[in-house]
């Protein structure tokens, strides 16, 4: 909120010279900020900004999204208990995600409580309703898919009343029920066009990835294919064009938009390449595993030379320096950062430590052929439908277009795995891959076998036991210890 009130304060500071003379003004509360068109904008510039924290978009959520997953190996000790799968109540990512997300839920809950009490453009004011609720929506969905059930806080926390904050959980029903409630509300208020900013495309590509969660097939297809048949969006010609991500229209849906400034608000690049290129760095923090760097469609690899025929997206994956083979790069002992074996060039550095330019994608277009195509199969099996979608992924890849002749198309099962494959190989390093696997292994529990990997596989491999307790985090034990109604997940 600093970057909002900060002005607020300043003016009262400076503003006049005998401030001093005049009566205390009464502290800056929601409920007396909200008092024009402008404190409406500047509350949801402020639900945004959140968006930032060092829990969401610009360091955890996407750590947590492929640290523990089959893509990521790491010998740093700031992330040692993701890459084992060994957190605990206090582990600081655990605590970082719920913190950052309700700071974002409670925002959001100012914007949906007071804008409606302002006088202003009915329009404007309904589309900034819209995007308060998406946003609220989304805070819930990296909550609930982490953590299973949360406190559903729909008003904001205005006092440190116990009554106000120590609420029990809900349970995962709920949340998604809110979730899809909240979708369903900004779908009627947002525009299909909103530069930067949240969009009907946006609502619907976050509603695919809900239902696909839930395995509500036909929903998750109904929502994808809002976003296709607008016409709106497709794909770029280049897969490397995508990064650095800056508003790449007409792929892009929703990004996290920073500045590169002095606010330490975006470190992805620190955590994952060495130094240089990045400012400063996190050595051996996030290192592609070997199996994902021989994971690539190597049927047309050309001996000698280096990458012509392989999947294009393996010019952003895996670079690595000459003479340091891997299993001496992630073994060895030196923890120097210039240490340079495999690493991943999506986001190609900060010119200031901590404060990359580079925006975060959320939601891309890509995402959502993928989620499309998954549905759909799941609904009906493999169809030209599918494969079209699943081919307009591959082919800008470089790779072939499937066909019905394809050993991909011959069942269900054959299909799935392709389209799995893809979204590993498309969205690696994005923060998406441990949220798939956590995706698959609870499909597994309903239809055995579905598919071949899930989080449960991996915490086999980690632990040495499938400890399905692994497939969501503990509660901070801050909040346990300030909350006295909330229970731990099993296990903790």
């Amino acid at each position: 909120m600093k970057k909002i009130f900060i002005p607020v304060f300043a003016l009262v500071l400076l503003g006049s010279c005998d401030i001093l003379d005049k009566p205390p003004l009464p502290s800056i509360s929601p409920e007396n900020f909200f008092q024009s068109a402008d404190d409406a904008e500047a509350g949801l510039t402020a639900a945004y900004d959140a968006l930032q924290g060092t829990g969401l978009y610009s360091q955890d959520l996407i750590t947590v999204g492929e640290m523990p997953s089959d893509n990521c190996n790491s010998n740093n000790g700031d992330v040692a208990s993701l890459d084992r799968i060994s957190w605990t109540p206090t582990t600081s990512q655990v605590y970082n995600i719920w913190r950052d997300s309700y700071l974002g839920i409670n925002r959001a809950n100012a914007v949906i409580k007071y804008v409606p009490t302002i006088t202003m453009d009915e329009a404007r004011r309904k589309q900034i309703l819209g995007e308060a609720y998406f946003l609220r929506a989304l805070h819930y969905y990296n909550l609930v898919k982490l953590y299973g059930g949360v406190p559903l806080r729909l008003d904001p926390t205005e006092s440190g009343e116990q009554s106000v904050v120590a609420l029990p959980r809900a349970t995962v029903e709920a949340v998604y029920t809110q979730i899809v409630a909240d979708l369903t509300a900004a779908d009627g208020l947002v525009p299909a066009v909103n530069a930067n900013r949240v969009t009907n495309g946006a609502v619907n590509s976050l509603l695919a990835k809900v239902y696909l969660t839930q395995r509500q097939w036909g929903p998750a297809v109904t929502a994808a294919n809002k976003v296709i048949s607008t016409g709106k969006y497709s794909l770029l010609t280049s897969f490397k064009g995508l990064f650095p991500a800056e508003n790449k229209a007409p792929e892009t849906i929703l990004e996290v938009q920073n500045q590169g400034n002095a606010d330490g608000n975006n470190i992805l690049p620190d955590l994952l390449l060495p130094s240089p290129p990045a400012t400063y760095s996190f050595p051996k923090f996030n290192i592609p595993t070997a199996e994902l760097l021989q994971y690539a469609d190597t049927a047309s690899y050309t001996n000698g030379q280096l990458r012509p025929n392989r999947d294009r997206r393996w010019t952003l994956i895996g670079r690595t320096n000459a003479g340091l083979d891997y299993a001496s790069f992630v073994n060895g002992t030196s923890s120097s950062a210039n240490d340079r074996g495999p690493f991943v060039y999506k986001w190609p550095g900060a010119p200031n430590a901590f404060n990359s330019p580079d925006n975060t994608y959320i939601l891309r277009y890509a995402d959502v052929l993928l989620m499309y195509a998954e549905a759909a199969n799941e609904q009906a099996g493999p169809s030209a439908d599918v494969l079209e979608k699943l081919n307009l992924v591959r082919t800008r890849a470089g790779l072939a277009a499937l066909t019905p002749a394809s050993p991909q198309y011959a069942s269900k099962k054959a299909m799935r795995d392709e389209i799995d494959r893809q979204r590993r190989l498309e969205l690696a390093f994005e923060g998406e891959r441990w949220y798939d696997l956590l995706r698959y292994a609870r499909h597994n529990q309903a239809e055995a076998g579905a598919h071949a990997v899930t989080a449960l596989d991996i915490i086999q491999q980690r632990l040495n036991r499938p400890d399905a307790n692994y497939l969501l985090f503990p509660l901070p034990q801050a909040e346990i210890n300030n909350n006295a109604q909330l229970q731990q997940n099993p296990g903790y």
